[in-house]
């Protein structure tokens, strides 16, 4: 990790890393921790596998919803690491996503409690990274990951 480019966030989840991945890899499941309620993820494309499509919309209100992302799986290793980037669209496209272009790497490995669920948000300036952070990406993140150990958890239990 590079500290001047890079964000990064990790939690223990208590549930299977299998149970984790499911959460990120299931659509219906997935829709449930995406975004930071109470806004409603609705999926169009979750094509987990290297060079899959990820597609999702957003809506404030349940009703409407409106482009969310559009990006690219670049890296998939079954239960252990999913790497995607908006900076290459669905169909391959460069793209200047909004708010700012990022590679997002989610690793998954044992740990005692569960799951050691990790972040990394890879940047390709500075500027980009302090953006990213000002928007509230400890916040962001941290609640949909707070959102994602709920539903992974409520899951285990079963």
């Amino acid at each position: 990790m590079n500290p001047d480019l890079d964000l990064a966030l990790e939690r223990v989840i208590r549930a299977p890393r299998a149970v984790v991945w499911g959460a990120w890899t299931d659509p219906s499941r997935f829709e449930k921790w995406w975004v930071p309620a109470p806004a409603v993820c609705r999926v169009d494309r979750l094509d987990v596998r290297p060079g899959g499509a990820f597609v999702t919309r957003l809506s404030e209100d349940g009703r409407e919803f409106v482009p969310h992302m559009n990006a690219s799986f670049l890296v998939v290793d079954e239960l252990e690491r999913i790497v995607f980037t908006n900076a290459i669209d669905s169909a391959w496209r460069p793209a200047n996503p909004a708010p700012v272009p990022m590679t997002a790497e989610i690793t998954l490995s044992d740990h005692p409690d569960g799951t050691d669920y990790r972040v990394i948000v890879r940047h390709g300036d500075p500027a980009a990274r302090a953006r990213h952070e000002e928007l509230g990406f400890a916040e962001g993140w941290g609640s949909v990951t707070k959102q994602l150990a709920g539903v992974a958890e409520s899951q285990a239990v079963r």
